[in-house]
């Protein structure tokens, strides 16, 4: 089934002058830590400023602190915020995950109902999974304009990952024909990769629908620093160390397995016949997530002494947390390629810090790096090749800071947020004049 909206006829149910009304739904907003939160925070303060009126309904719930309970009604530096109850079991097991998901599709939805005005444009991510669903029927009944943000494109990842075994492969058979309507129905659909916009036209989305925004980092937030004048840097690893870094969430979709092998291997180089430079070299993690359990038992059963582990640091010491490394990884599933971009890259780019990849060499992160020069890419369960690629980078580090170098370069053409923000504004406007010959042809994100 296939709804077409009509955008230009509905635009003359709101009267011209009317405040540019836009409702962002997402489970985690400010001060909520978890990357779909920092950006959705970012986007919704900064339209805050130019002139729209923006609401946002979100979770009660904190990321990484089930127990944590925000106030159900807030308003904070002129965005407004509607916080939902849902039942706060947790993301170890399937089963109790899909329960908050379940609670919070439905207080959401009540609140989205009793929110939506005609007129209104509606932005749903993707957290929880499948949120479009839930949405477009509201707005279409609502006379609103639903505009989809994709994170990541499920149930493809969740395919990818196994989840639910043979009886969630049904299920996900079943969802997809609604995800596919919810997507249709959108007036526009932002994506944040050109591999994942590859993928919705091969669902049979048309590219007229579907507009590439890469994520983003905030320039005057993170600037590149030198390492040794972290304060944290101080603190957790002695200036004579070569710091390879991991910041934020170790999540289901990245390769710890390559990464551990990685750590091993650098360790017994280490400790056997004298080798300065491996045994100078401190892995240093700092954040949380499904797998960081698994990380830190790996760490205790090979015994591994060049490893430091720390929970998230406050969003004003990203400058510090991310300047402390001189190298930061980031991984990806093969697997997941054009369903997933790590967001984390464009932090380490704002830092001025190079990036190894764990993942396919034709990925999208791979692709930047290349275009770029800002680091390596290696293949996911090669650990020979991480701990060389390490290695060199920790050898020559005149090569390690001209590489971070370029990183920062490529952010401030490419990447920054007020960049971003310009986009989104743009893709706004389009949606609220009904200009659909703004949104034609999918711009490059560069």
């Amino acid at each position: 089934m296939k709804i077409a909206f009509a955008a230009g006829a509905r635009l003359n149910l709101m009267p011209p002058s009317s405040p540019r009304r836009v409702i962002f739904l997402n489970r985690f907003f400010y001060p909520d830590h978890a990357a779909t939160s920092e950006l959705l925070s970012d986007l919704a303060f900064a339209l805050a400023q130019r002139g729209f009126s923006v609401t946002v309904i979100a979770s009660r719930q904190d990321y990484e602190t089930a127990a944590t309970a925000f106030p159900p009604h807030d308003n904070i530096n002129g965005v407004d915020i509607w916080r939902v109850w849902t039942s706060k079991r947790g993301r170890q097991r399937l089963v109790w995950r899909s329960l908050d998901y379940l609670t919070f599709y439905v207080a959401a939805a009540w609140r989205l109902w009793q929110l939506t005005r005609a007129g209104d444009i509606i932005v749903a991510k993707t957290d929880p999974p499948l949120l479009s669903i839930m949405v477009a029927p509201i707005a279409w009944l609502r006379r609103a304009h639903l505009v989809n943000w994709l994170q990541d494109i499920f149930p493809e990842v969740a395919e990818a990952l196994n989840v639910g075994g043979p009886l969630g492969r049904v299920a996900f058979r079943l969802m997809r024909p609604l995800r596919n309507w919810s997507l249709r129905s959108a007036e526009t659909n932002v994506v944040v990769g050109e591999g994942m916009a590859a993928r919705l036209e091969a669902q049979g989305i048309s590219p007229e629908r579907i507009r590439v925004i890469q994520n983003w980092s905030d320039g005057a937030l993170i600037a590149p620093i030198v390492a040794r004048q972290s304060e944290l840097r101080k603190s957790w690893a002695p200036n004579s160390r070569f710091v390879v870094g991991y910041a934020g969430n170790l999540g289901r979709a990245h390769d710890v397995a390559t990464i551990v092998e990685g750590m091993a291997l650098l360790q017994e180089r280490a400790i056997g016949p004298k080798d300065d430079i491996a045994s100078k070299i401190m892995f240093v993690f700092v954040g949380g997530g499904a797998q960081r359990g698994k990380l830190e038992r790996e760490v205790l059963k090979r015994r591994l002494s060049n490893v430091r582990l720390h929970p998230y640091q406050p969003r004003e010491l990203l400058s510090e947390t991310l300047g402390l490394a001189n190298l930061h990884l980031v991984s990806l599933n093969p697997k997941l390629e054009g369903l997933i971009v790590p967001s984390k890259f464009y932090g380490i780019a704002a830092a001025g810090r190079p990036t190894l990849f764990i993942g396919a060499p034709d990925g999208e992160i791979a692709r930047l790096i290349d275009e770029t020069g800002c680091g390596f890419t290696v293949a996911p369960g090669d650990g020979k090749a991480l701990m060389a690629r390490i290695l060199q980078l920790a050898t020559d580090r005149d090569l390690c800071a001209s590489m971070g170098a370029q990183a920062r370069e490529a952010f401030d053409q490419h990447w920054d947020k007020s960049r971003a923000i310009a986009k989104w504004e743009t893709v706004l406007n389009a949606v609220w004049l009904g200009g659909e010959e703004a949104l034609t042809t999918r711009p490059s994100s560069q």
